[in-house]
């Protein structure tokens, strides 16, 4: 049984844009790659070859992850959601021990991009803020270690 994925509208429409690139633009650029590796003679010492199907083989299985994702994708209405309480969407600020503010949007983990302010609602300090509201400290165990946060504000 596949796992659903929970996403956020926005989440599912970046997913569905990235699967149409990957099958347009993404494919016709490793088959011009794969012909022109295929230009340079003897398949069987060209790494420029190797290196292109593996790049497609890397591409098509991406292509198929993306369209598992989107069949299996259960959409969370974050209209819909309470201010009151962390969940999938929520866009939590943290104060840590050492006084600083991190802003962090909850999201499922198909759309986790720490670098952007999204953590997955599976990862530690994720699914350590769902449930709880502004004013909870929250305690986190965490492959660094016990970390402390006391949740300072709340938004859709």
């Amino acid at each position: 049984m596949l796992q659903e994925t929970l996403l956020t509208a926005e989440g599912l429409k970046e997913l569905e844009e990235e699967l149409e690139q990957l099958k347009t633009v993404g494919r016709k650029e490793a088959a011009e790659k794969i012909k022109v590796a295929r230009s340079f003679g003897d398949l069987s010492e060209n790494a420029e070859y190797d290196e292109a199907m593996s790049d497609q083989a890397k591409l098509e299985a991406r292509i198929n992850e993306l369209e598992n994702m989107i069949k299996n994708a259960k959409v969370f209405d974050e209209s819909t959601a309470s201010t009151e309480i962390v969940h999938i969407g929520s866009k939590v600020t943290i104060q840590n021990s050492k006084r600083q503010k991190l802003t962090y949007q909850i999201v499922g983990f198909a759309q986790a991009n720490p670098d952007e302010g999204k953590i997955s609602d599976e990862s530690p300090v994720g699914k350590a803020l769902l449930g709880h509201k502004v004013g909870d400290k929250v305690v986190v165990e965490a492959p660094v270690g016990t970390l402390n946060f006391k949740i300072v504000s709340l938004d859709r």
